[in-house]
């Protein structure tokens, strides 16, 4: 009888296929999964929890959007004709009938049935059957690239189901290795909840190849699948190494295996460390603890650690501390120094000083320059110790070779030391990262003090320090429209006004058309509107590629709109488009669109996702009108994830218990940030949620699966809601939330109160629980004030800092408190002697760069005992911060003149170090200040009140000898904030035509009412009646729309309001607000509206108030009827969109014909 290799089953429920393998005798080893395995008739394909069809077909587009072709049918007939099956043994449709739901699936994903074969279409109906798939898989692996791509996509899920299954442990080790290979393309950006990662992987080689994959794969794997790959791969080795489980007892219910002894086994040896890779950085700090130290002290030496960890920066402290700790018990002594080399990410969690000679602090140095220092301030204070003893033996030239892009530590001083031509050498071949401060000093050492030309070649090898050129140096630039990616990477580091100057500089020589196509980044974002129109751009292939600002957007699209060549896939154009043309498109077209934008939804607005939302559901329901109380699985896959959480409240609600697998598929994956914050359907699709999954059972009984289905709905839950889960659910459910984007203000008290119940006062934590639950702690001022001064906390709050969008206030306070906290007390205990001691002798250098700008805490009496070597070593530094009062300006100004003389004795580079500084001089002095052009812009952000500006204003124009009526755009531009000095008769004396081409940098001014109102004017002069400007100029207006008066701002388009700039909101005077319209209101779009202040509410009537809010919550189109946000019940009564026939049911009927085919497969 002759040998059958492999015969695969298919399981509908949990995907899995199970290969029986014989080895050259008639004997079939049948694995059979109760009931569910055979409810699936063998023609269907499998269903996992991600689908294998939808799998296949993401996969598939990646190729499609990477540009592969469709692969050839007689190169997929070779591939899909090959099987290791005896003629005999064959179906004579097999191959054929595999083949044909290949193109079927691959077909589905190429827009308009592009590439579809007509040959193909025969094949459709014919029966599914599999033949070997390690076979076929080494046959597309010889395949070409764009082939291979197809076809591994589409044999991707199936390689992963397998892998997954049980019956892989008499697989060859070779086989199984190819199912991985092809495997890897499923695994990647697959859900947490889909990993499904094998209970049991069975050999132990088996387990060594599968963690080569995953650790292959780590880079593309969010931080919670790489959480669940630590926690799997620590129980496979235990299983395998050990033959015991680290799953606790009550949760253990399939394998008959003893617990692990908590503390007594050292499962993390040699192999186990070599296995986990670079998932050792995301280990608990108890498990270092159970790794033999031998075994451990040779992976630190073999530098298997350094290898590993190279591709992660952000390990926690605690568990960073741990192995440095185990590091220097590995190497005592004088063998730590010899070894730094191998720290690897280690170094960014030492914090001992070390005596280290220059060539070992040379290769310490290395270590720390891959650490983030942009978070953690302690490590570029640690540079600099290593960088002094760097330089402790070598010439400055010699420096600029051993300290790579540590250079940047170097002061200006000693860069000024370097030869030219060697400096030269190293600017040109090394890209670092200078300060501001140190690239004047770099231009002003190789090109001089006074402005030349530079050729093009020169310009662009400076383009490391290219913020720090001159704007005269620009206004000479010659024919770089040649070098479009040299132009390109110079813009990109350049200030406004430079690249302003840049492109004034181009538009001399180069009409508007060449520009476009030639340039790209943030030098074509700085084209003025008024020369976009004159780009003469009449095909979307023109600009699709390219990325725009939003006025530019809003004119490309009015303009192919107007032209009738709008198309959907529009890049970064989309942000441009309307809700007038979204609502436009014929119904037959919507489709089509939806598709298309899917590509980048990453560019709609909430304005404009809501629109695109509500076209797309009005037209599904007028192919039915209840649609979404009779939706089916397949239409809700059908509706893009991205948009799915715009369904108003009440549909939402009505959505059938049929289709709750998808909609928490998609859910998990959905991105709310689109949704406005306080928008109701946030409420009605977390309560949906929560009905599809307990589905008959009390929200007690939920499991931590089931809450990680929740996605970012699981932010949404109400304290409340969270009590009734069951204890460990619940502690999970808060470590969880920590992680959360956005909780609504109205939870975090609740939440935070939650948080010291069930873990304790924060007072107690232990760094790794502040770790874990710290950003929740940092929702609220007072919790994060009274966090304890304990010596790891700044460490963790410079750790979690990392994942905030944004920094409080008291956070800040927070680490400004323990850095001179921890500060004194070192200095407390080196001068116990000394009774006249005071807090001023925390203000060293070193403290002072650490807190950046967080020096604005430090109060008046504090920087009065700055030494003067201090300020003047720190000047720079205190210089950029922003947010100084009155008194500790006048310290700090007082300072400067001792050391520097009287403000006219400043020069200009004492002035640019000196920063927000020169905020503290009076206004006559202001004037007297040496300021550039290009000093500006550094200095707008300080908080200027309008005398001020008007005395900067004044000294710069008599500095630099301009007349207001000369000015150019790129003066304009650089000017910044300072615009707001001019009076109303130098507004009206400017150029025109230079007005139009800086106006989108006049629009980011932040002026008075008055000096806006002048503004205003000037536009209107510019640009026409305000009732006539469309969303492109409003959007390029910016600040300047503020200044309309109550008839004007009337008098404006409701389309426009949601391309308003939300900084302007507050701007506009309450009374002025009032005068909207209904409409006009509900158009401003829920970022916008949010921006309403206090006092415009109260000017508001009633119904304008009624507006206001439905623009807040994304209600455009007023709701149906009202909406409760009250919380369901907790307690969830049952109904189930699942078959009446019960489990059992279905075994028993199954069953009969289990032994028919058993008795049939062993004739």
């Amino acid at each position: 009888m002759p040998t059958l290799k492999d015969v695969i089953i298919f399981n509908r429920q949990a995907g899995l296929f199970f290969i029986m393998a014989t080895k050259g005798r008639p004997f079939f080893f049948l694995l059979i999964v109760a009931c569910e395995a055979l409810a699936t008739p063998p023609k269907e394909l499998p269903a996992n929890k991600c689908d294998f069809t939808d799998m296949a077909q993401n996969l598939m587009r990646k190729c499609l959007m990477k540009g592969y072709p469709a692969p050839m049918l007689m190169q997929l007939k070779t591939i899909f004709n090959n099987s290791d099956l005896p003629m005999a043994y064959r179906n004579s449709k097999q191959s054929d009938t595999l083949l044909s739901t290949f193109v079927n699936v691959m077909q589905s994903v190429f827009p308009d049935g592009a590439n579809k074969n007509p040959q193909v279409d025969k094949m459709t109906n014919e029966m599914w059957n599999f033949s070997n798939l390690p076979t076929m898989i080494k046959l597309m692996r010889n395949s070409s690239v764009a082939s291979a791509c197809y076809m591994q996509a589409f044999v991707a899920p199936l390689s992963w189901a397998t892998l997954t299954s049980q019956s892989v442990n008499n697989m060859t080790l070779d086989d199984y290795d190819t199912l991985l290979w092809a495997a890897k393309p499923a695994l990647q950006g697959m859900p947490l909840s889909e990993m499904n990662l094998p209970t049991n992987v069975g050999m132990r080689e088996h387990l060594k190849k599968m963690m080569e994959m995953l650790r292959e794969m780590y880079g593309d794997m969010s931080i919670d699948q790489r959480t669940e790959v630590v926690k799997w791969g620590k129980e496979q080795i235990t299983q395998n190494y050990f033959n015991c489980t680290m799953i606790p007892p009550s949760n253990s219910k399939s394998m008959p295996m003893q617990c692990c002894k908590p503390g007594k086994l050292e499962w993390l040896n040699l192999d186990a460390l070599n296995m986990m890779g670079p998932y050792v950085s995301r280990l608990a700090p108890n498990d270092v603890d159970s790794s033999p130290k031998e075994q451990l002290c040779e992976y630190f030496r073999s530098a298997k650690f350094k290898s590993a960890t190279t591709m992660t920066t952000d390990m926690k402290p605690s568990l960073g501390e741990k192995f440095f700790q185990k590091f220097q018990e590995c190497f005592g002594g004088k063998t730590f120094a010899e070894n730094v080399d191998k720290l690897g990410i280690l170094a960014c969690h030492y914090s001992t000083a070390l005596d280290l000679t220059p060539d070992l602090s040379r290769k310490l140095l290395s270590e720390l320059n891959n650490c983030d220092d942009g978070s953690n301030p302690k490590i570029t204070q640690r540079k600099k110790a290593l960088v002094k003893s760097v330089m402790s033996n070598a010439s400055s030239a010699e420096a600029l070779l051993r300290l790579g892009s540590s250079v940047n530590l170097l002061s200006s001083k000693q860069l000024s030391e370097v030869p030219d031509k060697v400096l030269k050498e190293f600017v040109q071949n090394n890209t670092v990262p200078w300060k501001l401060g140190q690239q004047r000093t770099l231009v002003q050492k190789l090109l001089g003090k006074e402005c030349k030309t530079v050729s093009i070649k020169d310009l662009i090898a400076l383009q490391s320090v290219a913020e720090g050129l001159p704007s005269c140096v620009l206004k000479h630039v010659k024919e770089i429209l040649n070098d479009t990616e040299g132009l390109k990477n110079i813009s990109k580091r350049m200030r406004k006004g430079q690249l302003m100057t840049m492109l004034q500089r181009l538009l001399r020589d180069v009409v508007p058309s060449e520009l476009v196509q030639k340039m790209s980044g943030p030098l074509l974002r700085s084209l003025p509107l008024n020369k976009l129109d004159k780009a003469n751009i009449t095909s979307l292939n023109q600009v699709v590629d390219k990325m725009w600002n939003q006025a530019q957007a809003a004119f490309l699209a009015k303009k192919m709109h107007d032209q009738n060549t709008l198309q959907w896939r529009l890049g970064s154009v989309l942000q441009g488009v309307t809700c007038k043309m979204i609502d436009k498109v014929a119904d037959n077209d919507t489709q089509a669109m939806i598709q298309a934008i899917s590509e980048t939804p990453q560019w709609l607005s909430k304005v404009q996702a809501g629109c695109v939302a509500r076209k797309l559901f009005a037209t599904l329901e007028k192919k039915r009108a209840d649609y979404f109380k009779t939706i089916t699985e397949a239409e809700m896959k059908n509706i893009p994830t991205y948009l799915l959480p715009h369904l108003p409240p009440l549909k939402v609600k009505d959505l059938p218990d049929s289709v709750c697998p998808v909609f928490l598929d998609k859910m998990k994956e959905a991105n709310l940030s689109s949704l406005p914050q306080l928008s109701p359907s946030r409420n009605a699709l977390t309560q949906r949620a929560l009905l599809c999954l307990t589905n008959g059972k009390n929200v007690s009984e939920l499991t931590n699966e089931d809450v990680s289905r929740l996605g970012p709905l699981l932010c949404e839950l109400q304290p409340s809601q969270l009590l009734f889960m069951a204890p460990d659910v619940f502690n999970s459910s808060l470590q969880a939330m920590a992680s959360c984007q956005h909780i609504p203000q109205r939870h975090r008290a609740d939440i935070i109160q939650l948080v010291t119940q069930t873990f304790g006062d924060p007072s107690v934590w232990s760094a790794e629980t502040m770790e874990a639950l710290g950003p929740l702690l940092l929702l609220d001022g007072n919790a994060t004030s009274a966090l304890p001064n304990k010596p790891w906390m700044k460490d963790v709050l410079y750790f979690l800092k990392l994942s905030l969008k944004q920094t409080s206030d008291a956070l800040r306070k927070k680490v400004f408190d323990l850095i001179i906290t921890t500060t004194s007390n070192a200095a407390r205990k080196k001068r116990a002697a000394n009774s006249n001691s005071n807090d001023g002798k925390a203000l060293t250098v070193q403290v002072i760069e650490e807190l950046g700008m967080d020096n604005v805490y430090w109060t008046a009496a504090q920087l009065d005992q700055m030494s003067a070597e201090t300020f003047l070593a720190t000047l720079e530094t205190l210089g950029a911060v922003s947010g100084y009062i009155a008194n500790q300006l006048a310290i700090l100004n007082t300072k400067a003149t001792k050391i520097f003389g009287a403000v006219s004795q400043m020069n200009e580079s004492v002035v640019m170090q000196m920063g927000c500084l020169t905020q503290g001089f009076s206004n006559a002095d202001l004037e007297k200040l040496p300021f550039s052009l290009d000093a500006l812009e550094e200095i707008a952000h300080c908080g200027w009140n309008e005398s001020q500006m008007k005395a900067v204003w004044k000294g710069v124009a008599k500095y630099n000898n301009l007349t207001v009526q000369h000015l150019e755009a790129e003066d304009i531009v650089a000017l910044n904030q300072f615009i707001c000095g001019l009076n109303s008769s130098e507004i009206r004396q400017l150029n025109m035509a230079a007005f139009k081409d800086a106006v989108g940098s006049v629009g980011g001014a932040h002026c008075s009412f008055n000096v806006t109102q002048q503004l205003k004017s000037l536009a209107v002069s510019a640009f026409g009646n305000p009732n006539n400007w469309n969303e492109a100029q409003v959007s390029e207006l910016g600040n300047i729309v503020a200044g309309l008066d109550a008839t004007e701002l009337a008098s404006l388009d409701s389309s426009v309001f949601s391309f308003l700039s939300k900084s302007c909101i507050p701007f506009i005077p309450p009374h002025n607000l009032a005068t909207l319209s209904v409409a006009q209101l509900v158009a401003l779009g829920p970022d916008n509206a949010a921006m309403v202040t206090t006092e415009q509410h109260a000017a508001l009537r009633d119904e304008q108030r009624v507006a206001l809010e439905r623009s807040v919550t994304g209600q455009l189109v007023a709701p149906e009827r009202a909406v409760t946000s009250s919380p369901e019940p907790t307690q969830i009564p049952a109904k189930s969109g699942a078959p009446s026939l019960s489990v059992e049911g279905i075994s028993a009927f199954m069953k009969p014909l289990l032994f028919l085919l058993m008795g049939f497969l062993l004739l």
